[in-house]
């Protein structure tokens, strides 16, 4: 019985091939609003003055709280396995993303 109840909350997930590849990313920069929290992932080159958000994900209060969770345990199963993760200080980036926006 238990059997049946897992294999009826199974979700069926496709990837294609350019997904798949993945999106390269070194910096992320969160925005929240009353509703919802937004993910920019860019690809910044060193030197150079301009970068680009290469994904925008968008996720509810409730999502961004399970993801955040989500990834903490892999952080701390990954240290477990491999090691701390050093974390480097970094200078200060100055961002502009143009004209304000509201969500």
């Amino acid at each position: 019985m238990a059997d049946k109840n897992q294999n009826q909350k199974q979700i069926n997930i496709e990837l294609d091939e350019k997904t798949a590849e993945g999106i390269y990313s070194n910096l992320a920069i969160i925005n929240h609003s009353v509703s919802e929290f937004v993910v920019d992932f860019i690809s910044m080159m060193p030197g150079a003055p301009k970068a680009k958000v290469k994904s925008r994900i968008v996720l509810t209060p409730q999502h961004a709280k399970k993801f955040l969770k989500a990834l903490n345990d892999n952080v701390t199963r990954f240290e477990d396995a491999h090691g701390t993760i050093k974390d480097y200080e970094q200078p200060p980036i100055p961002l502009n993303f143009g004209p304000t926006g509201e969500a």
